[in-house]
Protein backbone atom coordinates (compact mmCIF):
# COMPACT_ATOMS: atom_id res chain seq x y z
CA UNK A 1 0.00 0.00 0.00
CA UNK A 2 2.70 2.44 0.66
CA UNK A 3 4.20 1.98 -2.64
CA UNK A 4 1.27 2.73 -4.27
CA UNK A 5 1.52 6.28 -2.37
CA UNK A 6 5.12 7.20 -3.11
CA UNK A 7 4.02 6.26 -7.12
CA UNK A 8 1.31 9.00 -6.15
CA UNK A 9 3.82 11.39 -4.67
CA UNK A 10 6.22 10.75 -7.54
CA UNK A 11 3.76 11.64 -10.38
CA UNK A 12 2.07 14.38 -8.57
CA UNK A 13 5.95 15.92 -8.46
CA UNK A 14 6.18 15.46 -12.01
CA UNK A 15 2.78 17.15 -12.50
CA UNK A 16 3.80 20.14 -10.53
CA UNK A 17 7.46 20.23 -12.28
CA UNK A 18 5.45 20.40 -15.93
CA UNK A 19 3.50 23.09 -13.90
CA UNK A 20 5.97 25.24 -12.95
CA UNK A 21 7.72 24.94 -16.67
CA UNK A 22 4.27 26.11 -17.94
CA UNK A 23 3.98 28.93 -15.20
CA UNK A 24 7.98 30.19 -15.67
CA UNK A 25 7.00 30.74 -19.53
CA UNK A 26 4.34 32.84 -19.24
CA UNK A 27 5.79 35.29 -21.00
CA UNK A 28 7.57 33.58 -23.14
CA UNK A 29 6.16 34.38 -26.82
CA UNK A 30 5.09 31.62 -28.58
CA UNK A 31 5.04 28.73 -26.07
CA UNK A 32 2.80 26.08 -26.13
CA UNK A 33 2.51 24.50 -22.46
CA UNK A 34 3.02 21.07 -21.49
CA UNK A 35 -0.41 18.53 -20.19
CA UNK A 36 0.19 16.09 -17.56
CA UNK A 37 -2.79 13.56 -16.48
CA UNK A 38 -2.12 10.88 -13.82
CA UNK A 39 -2.81 7.44 -14.70
CA UNK A 40 -3.19 4.20 -13.04
CA UNK A 41 -0.43 1.27 -13.96
CA UNK A 42 -1.41 -2.50 -13.66
CA UNK A 43 0.29 -2.69 -10.72
CA UNK A 44 -1.66 -0.37 -8.68
CA UNK A 45 0.40 2.40 -8.99
CA UNK A 46 0.17 6.06 -10.85
CA UNK A 47 2.27 7.35 -13.76
CA UNK A 48 1.77 10.68 -15.08
CA UNK A 49 1.66 11.12 -18.79
CA UNK A 50 3.12 14.07 -20.11
CA UNK A 51 2.20 15.52 -23.51
CA UNK A 52 1.94 18.94 -25.09
CA UNK A 53 -0.78 21.07 -25.53
CA UNK A 54 -2.55 21.90 -29.05
CA UNK A 55 -0.74 25.16 -30.44
CA UNK A 56 -3.42 27.83 -31.18
CA UNK A 57 -1.34 29.53 -33.61
CA UNK A 58 -0.83 32.45 -30.75
CA UNK A 59 2.42 34.50 -30.79
CA UNK A 60 1.98 34.99 -27.30
CA UNK A 61 2.56 32.34 -24.42
CA UNK A 62 -0.47 29.79 -24.29
CA UNK A 63 -0.10 29.62 -20.80
CA UNK A 64 -3.32 29.04 -18.57
CA UNK A 65 -2.07 30.70 -15.34
CA UNK A 66 -5.65 30.04 -14.07
CA UNK A 67 -5.67 26.47 -15.01
CA UNK A 68 -2.10 26.29 -13.93
CA UNK A 69 -2.56 27.64 -10.34
CA UNK A 70 -5.53 25.37 -9.87
CA UNK A 71 -3.69 22.48 -10.64
CA UNK A 72 -0.95 23.41 -8.03
CA UNK A 73 -3.69 23.56 -5.40
CA UNK A 74 -5.13 19.95 -6.99
CA UNK A 75 -1.15 18.83 -6.75
CA UNK A 76 -0.75 20.01 -3.50
CA UNK A 77 -3.68 18.27 -1.59
CA UNK A 78 -2.83 14.64 -3.67
CA UNK A 79 0.25 15.19 -2.00
CA UNK A 80 -0.67 16.03 1.55
CA UNK A 81 -3.16 12.63 1.06
CA UNK A 82 -0.74 10.56 0.50
CA UNK A 83 1.90 11.80 2.63
CA UNK A 84 -0.67 11.65 5.71
CA UNK A 85 -1.78 7.92 4.30
CA UNK A 86 1.81 6.88 4.39
CA UNK A 87 2.24 8.72 8.16
CA UNK A 88 -0.54 6.44 9.00
CA UNK A 89 0.53 3.20 7.99
CA UNK A 90 3.82 3.97 9.36
CA UNK A 91 1.68 4.39 13.15
CA UNK A 92 -0.47 1.16 12.49
CA UNK A 93 3.30 -0.91 11.58
CA UNK A 94 4.45 0.60 15.14
CA UNK A 95 1.79 -0.19 16.89
CA UNK A 96 1.20 -3.85 15.74
CA UNK A 97 5.18 -4.52 16.20
CA UNK A 98 4.66 -2.57 19.75
CA UNK A 99 1.84 -5.22 20.73
CA UNK A 100 4.03 -8.04 19.46
CA UNK A 101 6.70 -7.16 21.29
Amino acid sequence: MISSNVSSIASHQTWMNNNANNVANVNTDKFVPQDTTISETSNGGTKANTSMSSSNGSEKSQTDLSKELTDQMIIEKATQTNVQAIKTQDEMYGSLLDIRG
